[in-house]
């Protein structure tokens, strides 16, 4: 019964994760239609992107209507504006972008058409602009349409359960280190999301000893930028 409830109140929360988070698909092909690639893919941070795959796939979340996808192959940068587009299939000359579409297909296949989406260095620095840009309350939620490998689920209590790397601390503990402005505090709850400058979500934390076995998530606020830089 309490397994039952448990996954009622996984599955309510990964319901409203896929209703925040909204799938950007993309094809990138070059003259002859054959598909490019590892071609790199973001929007305004060049650290939080997609790699496009051997046919040319790549997937992005939350780009707005007026949000600019950059696009980088063989070291040149490529600009294309969204313009209300939902998806793009993109056409690449020898130094120029020959043509953009947009693709219903694309759009109808939404999370099943590119299976590892967004990818970020083991530390993936996030601005609050980000995270309030999900449409999230709590940080946590935000993060977790941010961050690959960042899971939050919540219990009946509405307590977060969050995963980083998995369970790697001897007492099965999956809670990771919290820091806020240079102090450790317990819990995220308190801090509201629109006092949030940046996040840096720390997936390899030993740094901090056996505290960060877990991975660490360390918030700098709007009034605390100049305090300790961990």
């Amino acid at each position: 019964m309490v397994f039952s409830a448990l996954f009622l109140v996984s599955v309510a929360v990964w319901a409203q994760y896929e209703t925040n988070v909204i799938p950007f698909n993309g094809l990138v092909v070059d003259m002859l239609g054959q598909p490019l690639r590892n071609v790199r893919v973001f929007t305004f941070d060049r650290h939080f992107y997609s790699i496009s795959d051997r046919k040319g796939r790549f997937g992005l979340s939350n780009v707005q209507d007026s949000d600019t996808i950059h696009i980088i192959y063989h070291r040149r940068q490529y600009d294309i504006p969204v313009d209300g587009r939902k998806s793009m299939r993109i056409v690449l000359g020898d130094q120029y972008v020959e043509q953009v579409t947009q693709s219903v297909e694309l759009v109808n296949l939404g999370y099943g058409y590119v299976s590892r989406r967004e990818s970020v260095s083991s530390s993936a620095g996030i601005t609050g602009e980000m995270l309030r840009r999900t449409g999230c309350v709590r940080i946590l939620d935000a993060l977790q349409g941010l961050v690959p490998g960042l899971s939050v689920t919540t219990n009946m209590m509405g307590e977060p359960t969050v995963y980083i790397r998995g369970i790697n601390s001897i007492n099965c503990d999956t809670t990771p280190l919290y820091i806020v402005d240079g102090v450790e505090v317990s819990s995220l709850e308190m801090i509201n999301i629109y006092d949030v400058e940046s996040v840096e979500v720390m997936k390899d934390a030993y740094i901090y000893g056996s505290r960060g076995a877990n991975g660490a998530i360390l918030i700098t606020t709007l009034t605390g930028r100049s305090g300790p830089n961990y």
